[in-house]
């Protein structure tokens, strides 16, 4: 059933069209789209701030329960050994949220909290440094890795692989919906449109920023302009290696780029470990860690001041949301042959430590040089941006112009193997099955890069608002992933069943209902 499927046009055409208005807009009155795209994005996260906190914190603490319960065992995906290394799979999951993060977020995120402590733990100096890292933990760390593909991928897996359904988004609410919502289905038609849509503004935010971001370092480490010319020139580069890529397909193309990259930020990682501020990274990771498990529910149900909230976590964690349903369809692809146990620790514990570990490292790194000379890297960060403190972090470091170098290398290898990643599960959204044709993978990768082009042309401001626009649309995707919450255990018990892991007649019975 699943290679007979045919292009999704409904999905295509109003997700397509989506993207269209929002360019033409743009070019009529950009300042227009910006103010009504942010007071949307306020409102989003005003009205379901306090939904997403408990969303996300519900799917982490549901899934580590099932992960270690007897149902962990339950193979999933309907294959009996994985076909990628776990370093290499493990590597893929990496590079689809730490694209935004990698660098630029990771230099200043840290920064931010230690120059203005977070407003739970106010300004004061005990624990200053403990907390800026803990904040920071706690938008990247277990909660929002868990959201991204964990309890959904599970029902996702199901679906596809157990059911023979098509791969798409709209399959989360198959234990709703039974099949009908894969039949000219209005609701299955919404959820794989504002999937895409989120999906969209996710990629073009990256992209686009880190066009400007590597014209920036290009400027300040070779003296290169940074002018428009040389953003586009460098979204294009990054846009021809992700079709590449996307051409070749999971196996080769997206899983080379994934190990070739994760491997490089370790070394780059343990470098900086060694020649930067050894002691005191490790401190901050160590105590930074401590504070944040700690204080884990207070930081991630605090509801006192709601600006600050709407500015840092629900922009991190509304971006997340809208994010995970095609991370979900990725992550299904590749996670064949995988338990609940493995999948969950993967994705909630291992790779939230070692974007942790990386945070660690580069913002470690950056706080370290304000302390010894106040206004070093702030200042930077104030006048420049992220990027500027990226490059004042390098700065610092000896061998300033090859880390500098090292660092803008590793971004663009982290945004072009997520762009490719995005490419590849539009495509698959689209067709419904895992194996989208290469044509559709290159063109959406196309799309990304050539639609990056005409929003840099409009103005800096359009990739803030497109990229903001995707915490709009978590409001309804946070919805589609909020069945899983329940759905996931009682799949995994049928599936226990089934694998012959656990035989209590009641299960049985319970099983034959579902």
């Amino acid at each position: 059933m699943k290679s007979k499927q045919k292009l999704d046009w409904p999905v295509f055409i109003i997700s397509g069209g989506f993207l269209i208005l929002f360019i033409v807009l743009s070019f009529i009155n950009s300042d227009m789209v910006g103010n009504g795209i942010n007071k949307l994005f306020s409102l989003s996260a005003e009205l379901f701030g306090a939904y997403w906190q408990v969303l996300l914190l519900l799917n982490f603490i549901i899934g580590l329960v099932l992960a270690f319960s007897k149902y962990g065992k339950v193979k999933l995906g309907n294959m009996d050994k994985p076909k990628y290394s776990f370093f290499g799979w493990v590597s893929m999951i990496l590079v689809t949220l730490l694209a935004s993060g990698g660098v630029f977020w990771a230099a200043s995120e840290p920064m931010y909290h230690y120059i203005q402590s977070a407003p739970l733990f106010g300004d004061g100096e005990n624990n200053k440094i403990a907390s800026a890292f803990a904040q920071s933990y706690l938008h990247w760390g277990f909660s929002a890795w868990a959201i991204l593909g964990t309890l959904a991928t599970i029902v996702m897996m199901y679906v596809h692989y157990t059911k023979n359904l098509p791969l798409r988004p709209r399959g989360l609410l198959y234990p709703i919906f039974g099949e009908k919502i894969y039949h000219k289905s209005v609701i299955g038609t919404l959820a794989d449109v504002f999937s895409i849509i989120a999906t969209v503004a996710g990629t073009l935010g990256p992209l686009g920023f880190l066009g400007l971001q590597i014209s920036y370092g290009l400027n300040h480490l070779f003296g290169i302009p940074n002018t428009l010319t040389v953003s586009v020139i460098v979204v294009l580069v990054l846009v021809t290696i992700a079709g590449i890529s996307a051409a070749t397909g999971v196996d080769r193309g997206i899983y080379i780029l994934s190990n070739y990259n994760v491997n490089f930020t370790i070394l780059l990682a343990l470098i900086i470990l060694f020649v930067g501020p050894t002691s005191f990274i490790i401190d901050a990771l160590v105590g930074g860690t401590g504070f944040h498990i700690q204080n884990f529910f207070e930081m991630s149900l605090y509801r006192g001041d709601h600006e600050w909230l709407g500015g840092w976590t629900l922009f991190f964690w509304g971006w997340f949301i809208g994010y995970a349903p095609m991370l979900i369809v990725f992550i299904s692809r590749i996670s064949r042959g995988r338990t609940i146990r493995e999948l969950i620790i993967a994705v909630s514990i291992v790779a939230p430590l070692v974007t942790n570990f990386w945070f660690s490292i580069v913002g470690g790194t950056g706080v370290f040089f304000e302390i010894e000379k106040p206004g070093s890297i702030s200042d930077a960060l104030n006048e420049g941006g992220m990027e500027a403190a990226v490059m004042a972090i390098t700065g610092q470091l000896p061998w300033s112009t090859l880390f500098g170098l090292a660092f803008l290398l590793v971004s663009i290898i982290f945004v072009a193997t997520t762009t490719d990643t995005m490419a590849y599960t539009v495509a698959a959204t689209l067709e419904g099955n895992d194996h989208p044709k290469k044509w559709l993978r290159v063109f959406w990768a196309a799309i990304f890069g050539l639609t990056t082009v005409v929003i840099l042309t409009i103005g800096e401001n359009s990739i803030t608002s497109i990229q903001n626009s995707i915490v709009i649309t978590a409001v309804p995707v946070s919805l589609l992933i909020l069945p899983p919450l329940w759905n996931a255990p009682r799949i995994a018990r049928k599936m226990a069943l089934q694998q012959g892991l656990i035989w209590e007649r009641e299960m049985r019975k319970k099983v034959d209902r579902y």
